[in-house]
């Protein structure tokens, strides 16, 4: 006959079940306390990240000024933050006149382009059917007043903070982070194990070199964008022509959407003279893009990685929706630090599955 479990043996063996089930319950609610935690607390995540884009800028712009001025980290970034500060306020000292001015005759001749444009299309079957499902004029400028839309860039960051201090800790968090980027960085490798501290490295050096080399195509391709747009639409005759190439060049910082949304207010005014300038000016903004697609950012993909359009269009959707504003401003620099890290941890570390060159691919197929 077989012998029976003695009693302490059984109470061990229940004490080793219940053992395994409470650290299986305590390992469940760590993840979804920090799920949670995450959840809440992604608008300020990404603030974090915005100051660690700005701080990469800096820098950048520091490491340049380095070679001419020998002074510490620290002190570099200060004068270019302070350079950038005195750059931008004398721009505005110079813009802001001529661009309050045509921003106050934007906001009173759209509506009225919009009004023609309506007629013009009226004349189809198809653009009644398309006007019938657009919100009126009236609708879209009630709900572009300045309370509404000081509400809504308020609530960008947070509902606690104003915008204005938002940005004010972004960009001291950016100095911070900037003057003193290896003491940061070392108390972050630290919470990894000895022998993964160097590869952490490596993957923190990728994520730095990608997102340098992203502002930089992205700074000036903004640049190039709105002096071009400026250019094409003085020669057409379009009004406003500052204020929109202005428009242009910052909103192409939103991959996709943001060449999209800069070209409606364009496309609108140009009714005014005829929908024939409407169409150039549509031709306008599309060769600029194509001009840019070809110019600007093959030159940034030689340095960073390239990011499937559909991919990034995806991911600016999804943290639109999660966050609004910011997250579609901040999808396209987030992706890539993603794309970034699955690449050398994941497919590299986890799977071994390093990619060859395309040369090597191309040897070892079969004729």
């Amino acid at each position: 006959m077989s012998e029976q479990p003695t009693l302490p043996e059984n109470l061990g063996k229940s004490r080793s079940f219940v053992s395994r089930v409470l650290i299986a319950v305590a390992v469940v609610c760590l993840v979804l306390l920090g799920l949670a935690l995450v959840y809440f607390t992604f608008d300020i995540i990404l603030l974090i990240f915005a100051a660690a884009l700005l701080a990469i800028f800096l820098r950048g712009l520091a490491d340049i000024l380095r070679r001419w001025i020998p002074l510490g980290e620290g002190w570099l970034v200060l004068i270019v933050a302070v350079l950038l500060v005195a750059v931008i306020a004398g721009a505005v000292a110079l813009l802001a006149p001529s661009v309050a001015d045509q921003v106050r005759l934007l906001r009173v001749e759209i509506p009225k382009s919009a009004q023609n444009a309506g007629q013009y299309l009226s004349q189809f079957g198809w653009g009644r059917t398309v006007i019938a499902q657009l919100p009126s004029v009236e609708d879209v400028m009630a709900k572009l007043d300045a309370a509404s839309v000081a509400s809504q860039v308020g609530g960008i960051f947070s509902s606690t903070l104003g915008a204005l201090g938002n940005i004010a800790v972004t960009i001291l968090l950016a100095i911070y982070l900037a003057s003193e980027p290896r003491f940061y960085v070392q108390g972050f490798i630290r919470f990894f194990p000895i022998t993964k501290r160097t590869r952490v490295r490596e993957v923190l050096n990728a994520i730095y070199d990608t997102l340098r080399w992203w502002l930089i195509g992205k700074v000036g391709s903004m640049l190039f964008i709105g002096i071009l747009t400026w250019i094409g639409l003085s020669i057409l005759g379009v009004p406003l022509a500052l204020t929109l190439g202005l428009i242009a060049g910052l909103l192409s910082f939103i991959p996709n959407f943001g060449p999209i949304l800069s070209a409606i207010p364009a496309i609108l005014l140009a009714f005014i003279d005829s929908p024939i300038s409407a169409v150039w000016v549509l031709g306008l903004y599309g060769g600029v893009q194509v001009i840019e697609s070809n110019v600007v950012t093959p030159i940034i993909e030689r340095e960073t990685v390239e990011l499937a359009p559909a991919l990034t269009i995806i991911f600016q959707l999804a943290l639109g929706a999660m966050i609004g504003g910011l997250g579609l401003v901040l999808a396209t620099p987030l992706l890539a630090m993603i794309v970034v890290i699955v690449q050398m941890v994941y497919f590299e570390d986890v799977l071994g599955d390093k990619e060859q060159p395309i040369e090597a691919v191309a040897e070892e197929s079969p004729a």
